[in-house]
């Protein structure tokens, strides 16, 4: 499990040690005013971070971030990063990501929310897809169909068929839209 996933504030005050050690090769270019990351660079951010051994220096992840973004990503940049982190299978660097998102007040939306409860799905991790749940609605960020489904199917492969269809039924109360994926989750979650 991520060591220091909550440190964000307070434990970065090796901030730019670290970021003295976390050159990479960056292509940028202009995008609407907005830094824009060639795949080159984000392939360049993937290979850094699968190079760290764990358990994950926030720090480094946080200066990794800090170098490529000095401006902060645009949306779509970030639902890319995200997304590719989540296909290598890393959730602890796509939480870590994403705190480093909400630390430096970067616009998250709920596409980017749903990319990493995915990946809590896939990781069995229902914990910490309820707790983005909660986390999309602290942030006044709108939960939809997809973060929802994601979020029962975590539940539904942990084995957590009551709080799935908690979920669920919060999801109705909720006037969120539901699909074909989510009845088959939440059905899903209670046939275990």
């Amino acid at each position: 499990m991520l060591a220091s996933k909550n440190c964000c504030i307070s434990g970065c005050t090796r901030r730019e040690e670290v970021r003295s050690r976390t050159l990479l090769p960056v292509t940028k270019q202009s995008d609407n005013s907005q830094s824009a990351v060639t795949d080159d660079g984000i392939q360049a951010v993937l290979q850094a971070f699968l190079r760290l051994s764990p358990p994950l220096e926030t720090d480094a992840v946080f200066a990794t971030l800090d170098q490529v973004f000095p401006d902060g990503p645009g949306p779509r940049i970030s639902t890319r990063l995200l997304g590719s982190l989540a296909k290598k299978q890393s959730l602890d660097l796509t939480l870590l990501a994403l705190s480093w998102h909400e630390l430096n007040k970067h616009e998250l939306n709920r596409f980017h929310y749903a990319v990493v409860i995915d990946a809590c799905a896939k990781r069995n991790d229902w914990r910490q897809a309820l707790h983005l749940i909660s986390t999309m609605a602290q942030s006044k960020v709108e939960s939809d169909t997809i973060t929802h489904s994601a979020a029962i199917s975590a539940c539904e492969r942990g084995g957590e068929w009551k709080t799935a269809l908690q979920l669920f039924s919060a999801m109705v109360q909720g006037e969120v839209e539901s699909d074909t994926i989510t009845f088959n989750a939440a059905i899903s979650a209670c046939e275990k």
